[in-house]
């Protein structure tokens, strides 16, 4: 096979528009622009958008199916609290994928890790930098994604990806409430320099204690979230 057939870029298909104002939203929602119990009113949408309300209706279907929005009697679309039980579940799951996403990744594409790998984590220390949550969090999103292509499995991609917008919203929840964005990108590092060695007992090691560090992260959170909740019911009660 030819250099020039070896390089060329993988087509994405476009963006339809509906796709588009899904993205905006939970862009939206993961860098807190939408904040917890926030509701969504499909005029204000489409006009900051610059849209009709037909795509952002189909957007917020969209979303209030995957469990990002609830719906609320008498207040329409909301931003779903996040739930510690589903927290949990995901993350569980996220775990066994992503030990063996990085061990076969370690197997199979410790070569491409070496060559394109520090990219990603540099990406990463930029958005570290800049203190951006959107670019936080796309820079997260991007390296597993990256490590899920080194594992030459793409079951394993197809697997997560229904899972990818609640863990968006997530991982923007914990970032704004103080989250360690330089603990995390350490441990990237660590990740990539197993797989560049291909060394896939000690990748899978260090993805299963990346993920246990950020479901613990996740359930504080929660924690905090439903501790703060219930202090502000039992403050309307008292009022009432």
């Amino acid at each position: 096979m030819s250099t020039t057939a070896t390089m060329m870029p993988i087509l994405r298909p476009q963006q339809t528009l509906v796709e588009q104002v899904y993205e905006a939203i939970l862009t939206g929602i993961s860098v807190g622009t939408y904040g917890s119990d926030a509701r969504l009113i499909q005029e204000e949408i489409a006009e900051s958008l610059g849209v009709s309300r037909q795509p952002v209706q189909q957007a917020l279907l969209l979303l209030r199916n995957e469990g990002i929005l609830t719906s609320a009697p008498g207040r329409g679309l909301m931003v779903a609290p996040l739930g510690a039980g589903k927290a949990r579940d995901l993350y569980e799951i996220r775990e066994i994928l992503d030990k063996l996403a990085c061990m076969k990744a370690a197997e199979r594409g410790s070569e491409r890790a070496r060559a394109e790998g520090q990219a990603f984590i540099d990406r990463g220390w930029e958005a570290v930098e800049r203190n951006s949550i959107q670019a936080l969090v796309k820079a997260d999103i991007d390296f597993h994604h990256f490590i899920y292509e080194l594992s030459g499995n793409p079951m394993i991609a197809e697997t997560a990806s229904p899972h990818w917008a609640y863990l968006r919203c997530v991982m923007g929840a914990v970032l704004m409430s103080g989250g360690t964005p330089a603990g995390i990108w350490k441990q990237h590092e660590a990740i990539l320099q197993a797989v560049k060695d291909g060394d896939a007992e000690r990748a899978g090691e260090l993805a299963s204690a990346h993920i246990h560090f950020a479901s613990e992260a996740v359930q504080r959170k929660i924690a905090d979230e439903e501790a703060r909740a219930a202090a502000d019911n039992t403050r309307g009660e008292t009022l009432a």
